[in-house]
Formats: structure tokens, C-alpha cells, sequence
């Protein structure tokens, strides 16, 4: 996708998941959070403030995992999914990050959901 387009389709995500769950428009940390929920597939509950780092990670992982960076090793006894680093992440400049970023969370709620 151009810059231009991910950027046009990261705005149009984060007004739908902002009018889908009453809130202001998302960031990417929040984004990130609510695809570790739904990866972990437990439904909304309250996560403590290491749980919701974790969640952000799991949601980090599964978008790498779409670029060959990560693989699910499995779940652990609570049911928590567990990545592997399977190739190094090149080292991306702050905005190369952040567009990264925004294409794989699109690509994700594309995959996902209709928005």
C-alpha cells in the first residue's frame, strides 16, 4: 500500500473502532491493545497493567508474524499465546514504524472484519 493509502485506511479504522466501542479515536497502543484481547480470546475483562503490556506484545507479535518475523510457538497454561523471533526486525526508522505498523494493524481488521 502507498503512504497515502494507509494512511487514509488507519483514519477510516480508527473512527469506525472509535464509534464501535464510544471512544475517542484510537492510537496505536490502543489499537495494539485490543488486538492482543482478541488474540487472547478471552473476551473483554480487567488486565492489570503488566496484562495490557502483554496483550500489546501478543498484538505486536501476531501483525509481525504476518511479515515472517514471529511464529506461534502455542499457548501456555492460562491460555496466553507465546511468539517466537524467528528472523531479526530490521531496524526502521521511527515513521517507517509507524507506517508499518498502521498497514499491518489494517491489514489485520481487513483480514478480520469489514470496516
Amino acid at each position: 500500500m502507498k503512504i497515502a493509502e494507509v494512511n487514509k485506511k488507519w483514519a477510516e479504522l480508527q473512527r469506525t473502532l472509535a464509534r464501535e466501542f464510544d471512544m475517542e479515536q484510537p492510537d496505536i497502543k490502543v489499537v495494539l491493545f485490543l488486538i492482543g484481547v482478541q488474540e487472547l480470546g478471552k473476551g473483554p475483562q480487567t488486565f492489570s497493567k503488566r496484562e495490557k503490556e502483554e496483550l500489546m506484545h501478543i498484538a505486536t507479535c501476531r501483525l509481525f508474524s504476518a511479515m515472517g518475523f514471529y511464529e506461534l510457538k502455542g499457548l501456555d497454561a492460562e491460555g496466553w499465546p507465546h511468539w517466537e523471533l524467528v528472523k531479526p526486525i530490521p531496524n526502521y526508522t521511527l515513521l517507517e514504524q509507524e507506517l508499518i505498523m498502521k498497514s499491518l494493524i489494517v491489514d489485520y481488521f481487513e483480514d478480520t472484519y469489514t470496516f
